[in-house]
């Protein structure tokens, strides 16, 4: 994909994965975060606490779910830690990093509190 073509198509996964979670009663808090260690496409609260989610799209949900390296994670976890560190954040907040797979077809699969 072009770039121009693969950002539209994140923003369209992206879009697809927040009304997901907003049908769950989550309420969006930020979106495509960026900090220092990198960015964070989706920030929610929810009842449960800050939910950190990355989205991956491809033209199956398996091709999407392997698609999350180790690496990626762990960049993942640290701008979270930036997150949490922001003074609007209480502490001690209850936080989760999720998974969601969009597929070609706008399926989602959402892996909740993945680990490296």
């Amino acid at each position: 994909m072009s770039g121009a073509r693969s950002y539209h198509a994140g923003l369209a996964a992206e879009d697809i994965v927040l009304r997901a979670y907003e049908a769950a009663g989550h309420r969006l808090r930020a979106r495509r975060w960026r900090g220092k260690a990198g960015e964070i496409d989706l920030i929610l609260d929810g009842n449960e606490g800050l939910v950190i989610v990355e989205v991956k799209a491809a033209a199956t949900i398996d091709a999407a779910l392997q698609s999350l390296s180790h690496r990626q994670l762990a960049r993942i976890a640290r701008a979270a830690e930036e997150f949490l560190a922001m003074p609007d954040v209480p502490p001690l907040v209850a936080m989760r990093i999720d998974l969601a797979a969009v597929d070609g077809q706008g399926r989602v699969e959402i892996v909740p509190n993945i680990t490296a």
